[in-house]
Order: C-alpha cells, then structure tokens, then sequence
C-alpha cells in the first residue's frame, strides 16, 4: 500500500542523466531539422526555374505540373521542419531561461515561427492556384487579359508572402541567438553570428519593394551569412550539442510503498 501522510520530505528522481540523454538527443534533431529547413527551400530553386522561364508560371504551370508539385512539396517540407526546429527549442530555451523575462521570449521565438509558418503556407497556396489558372490560359483562345491580371495577383501574393514570411524569419532569429548568446547554449561566437546575419536576412527579404525581384543579387548576397550560419550551427548541435546542461527542473518522486 502507499502511504501519502508520511510526512518525511520526498527526494528528488535522480534526473542528471536522463536530462543529459534528452539534451543531446533535442540537439541532434534540431540539428537535422535545421539543415532540412535550410536545404529543401534552396533545393526548390531547381524547379522553379523551368516554372519561371520563357513565359513565366502563368504559361508553364500547366506544361509543367511536376516541377510545379516539386516545388510546392520542397517548400512544405521546409514549412514543417521550420515549425519543428521551433517545437524542438522552445522547452530548452525555457529550461535555460533564468527570468520569466527570458521564458517569454523563448513564447515569442515559438509563436514567430507558427506565424512564418502559416504566411508560408498562404505563399505556397498562391503558387498552386497557377495549375488550373495556366490550363485556363492555355487553353483560352480569346482574350487571355484576365489570366494576365490573374496571374500577376497570385504572382504579388506569393513575393509579398515570402518577404513578410522571411522578415518574420529574422525577427524570430534575433530572438533566438539574443537567448542562445546569453544560456551559452551554444559558443557566443556562433550566436553572434546569427545576430549579425538576421538584420542582413531582413535586408534581403524587403529589397524586393525596391528591386522588384526577390532572387535580385542584392537578396542573394544578404542571405547567404545566415544561411551559411544556419548549416555552421546545425552541423554543431549534432557533432557536440549543446554547451551548456540544461537547468534541471524540480521532479517529484513517486509515493514511497510501506511495508
């Protein structure tokens, strides 16, 4: 039987270990994750590229319906990992925040990323509705001035989507190595980086008002620090982990059975 009076003080769980083991694992995941969120969006540039050649989507879409599908599942892909990558962190930010000051930001960094996520999801909703805009197209032997107007709304939608989804990326990302720099979760130096990278992301991400094009040399050239800092980062946490043990947090022991 279990006695719940005894009123002897119940010891801690002997949770160094396990907490150990959980760390490492996260950190792996993380790891991968990361590299997938990073890897599978710049791997949708292949097809994209036959999508928006000659005529463009709004005449390749329809000729084109595998690359357009590659495309789309490439980029949801990156949409889950994303998510993930936040869901993995957000308890190990919590578990290494030291004020509540600290486990709020690590909700901010969380909620950023469900927020990315789904302008994510409205961007690549847009791209789809080109396959049966595109057969319309084509297949018009009129006036074809609507598919036009059409197309260049979808188009704008899309362009804007990922900008405002990518700024909210690097807002998002200056939470999390802002937190990463202070836990010493991973080297300060690696943190660092990814606070110098984030403001360059958000460079990149609005040049499309001025250039009009979001693939301009400018974006190209302001990506490519954070981009390279993701993979630097992603390849740490699975090689060595995490830098720092996370806080142990308090744990009940089960009710002692008496004799």
């Amino acid at each position: 039987m279990f006695d719940i009076s005894d009123p002897r003080p119940l010891a801690p769980l002997p949770s160094g270990r396990r907490d150990a083991g959980g760390a490492r694992r996260s950190a792996i995941w993380v790891g991968v994750l990361w590299i997938t969120a990073t890897v599978f969006p710049a791997a949708s540039a292949v097809p994209w590229s036959r999508l928006d050649a000659g005529d463009g989507i709004l005449a390749n879409a329809a000729t084109h319906k595998g690359q357009l599908i590659a495309w789309l599942l490439l980029n949801l892909v990156e949409v889950l990992a994303t998510a993930a990558v936040a869901f993995m962190l957000y308890p190990v930010l919590v578990q290494a925040a030291e004020t509540t000051v600290h486990q709020g930001l690590a909700l901010w960094y969380l909620g950023s990323r469900i927020v990315e996520s789904a302008i994510y999801v409205v961007a690549i909703v847009a791209t789809w509705a080109f396959l049966p805009l595109s057969e319309g197209y084509l297949a018009s032997s009129g006036d074809a001035a609507q598919f036009r107007t059409t197309g260049e709304l979808l188009q704008t939608t899309q362009d804007l989507g990922l900008a405002l989804a990518q700024t909210v990326f690097a807002v998002g990302a200056v939470i999390l190595y802002a937190q990463l720099y202070r836990s010493r979760l991973v080297p300060r130096w690696l943190a660092g980086w990814g606070l110098v990278g984030s403001p360059l992301f958000v460079v990149a991400s609005l040049s499309l008002l001025w250039t009009g094009n979001p693939n301009s040399t400018v974006a190209n050239l302001c990506f490519i620090p954070l981009g390279l800092q993701e993979m630097v980062i992603a390849a740490w946490l699975i090689v060595k982990g995490f830098s720092r043990p996370m806080i142990d947090k308090p744990s009940i022991a089960p009710m002692r059975e008496v004799a």
